[in-house]
């Protein structure tokens, strides 16, 4: 009998250890950083030089050790060899989602927002997801970056029938006037602009698309890529800002409104898109932000396809999960920055 008790007993303490350290490795990870200026030709091109820049999809990559491209170069290889073939004769939906940005909130909802839509649009075995950290480990993902989405939007269409089938895609990163950031620490930096993301997707002749756009002044997609056949969803319009991107967020507004609340019920995407608008209404309302004012487009082609993914909905809606966006935060944050600057 005692030596059974020693024996569980060293069992328990050394299941301890384990847990002991796994946690320490845990909490002394550091999520990449954003601590250098961009190099200096980007730093000191200006604006119109980066709207060419994310008009050509460009990314600059700095300090990238050889060991860490190879490794990025199999995550990526890996992820996109998971992706199942179409079913001919059947309407299946590819989900694309990318968080651009390495602060942890956008990695969080990147990852989230792709269970969300797997579900809601049975794409299991079709979806993709691009991101870095989500702020407790190293990422297992390839990370979000132009040419990843080039080469995921690329894969996608080899598998899918570009005329039958429905490509979702949603990007989530700071954005500004010429489109989407793409920003990896002090390593990766670079933009996608509408002109560029609509070549892309014209290249590889997608039709049917659901296109949603979390970022600053992501209302700038509109334009260049309505089509009969899109819908696009946009957190913000061209000349506003959206909130809650802070590093230690699990969603941002809109992404905690649109994907972690209103796209988890048996609802369709219009109806979705204004409860979401009127929550984030509301959440900057109290934080006494400038409205962000989230824009939807929706092609007349587009409702029949719609239609069809959204009447296949699970009827049993899950549950929001991560934390609730925290205004009482935001709002303390707002008065630091104009007692810093009363203007």
């Amino acid at each position: 009998m005692r030596n059974r008790w020693q024996g569980g007993r060293a069992a328990v303490l050394a299941m301890m250890a384990l847990m002991t350290a796994a946690d320490a490795q845990q909490a002394a990870f550091v999520p990449v950083q954003h601590r250098a200026p961009p190099p200096d030709f980007l730093y000191r091109a200006g604006d119109g030089a980066v709207a060419a820049f994310a008009d050509a999809g460009m990314q600059v990559e700095r300090d990238r050790g050889a060991r860490d491209a190879l490794a990025e170069h199999r995550r990526l290889a890996a992820a996109l060899g998971q992706l199942e073939p179409q079913r001919p004769g059947v309407l299946d939906t590819y989900v694309l989602s990318v968080a651009l940005d390495s602060d942890p909130v956008f990695g969080r909802e990147a990852r989230e927002a792709a269970r969300v839509l797997a579900r809601r649009y049975g794409a299991d075995r079709r979806t993709l997801v691009l991101a870095g950290s989500d702020g407790t480990r190293a990422s297992e993902l390839p990370i979000g970056s132009p040419q990843a989405l080039g080469a995921a939007l690329a894969a996608v269409a080899e598998r899918m029938d570009v005329r039958e089938d429905v490509l979702v895609l949603f990007t989530t990163s700071h954005g500004g006037p010429f489109g989407i950031v793409y920003h990896d620490g002090d390593s990766g930096y670079g933009g996608i602009s509408p002109m560029k993301l609509r070549a892309m997707l014209g290249e590889l002749g997608f039709t049917r698309r659901l296109l949603i756009v979390n970022a600053c002044y992501s209302g700038v997609f509109i334009g260049p890529l309505a089509s009969d056949d899109s819908v696009i969803v946009t957190a913000a319009a061209t000349d506003r800002s959206s909130f809650g991107c802070f590093a230690e967020n699990d969603w941002t507004f809109f992404g905690d409104a649109f994907v972690n609340r209103a796209l988890r019920k048996a609802q369709p995407i219009e109806a979705a898109f204004t409860e979401a608008r009127n929550q984030v209404a509301v959440w900057e309302t109290e934080a006494t932000l400038t409205p962000s004012r989230p824009q939807v487009s929706i092609g007349a082609a587009a409702h029949r396809w719609l239609a069809a993914i959204d009447d296949a909905v699970p009827t049993t809606a899950s549950a929001p999960v991560g934390r609730p966006t925290d205004i009482g935060a935001l709002v303390a944050l707002q008065r630091e920055a104009r007692a810093r600057d009363p203007r």
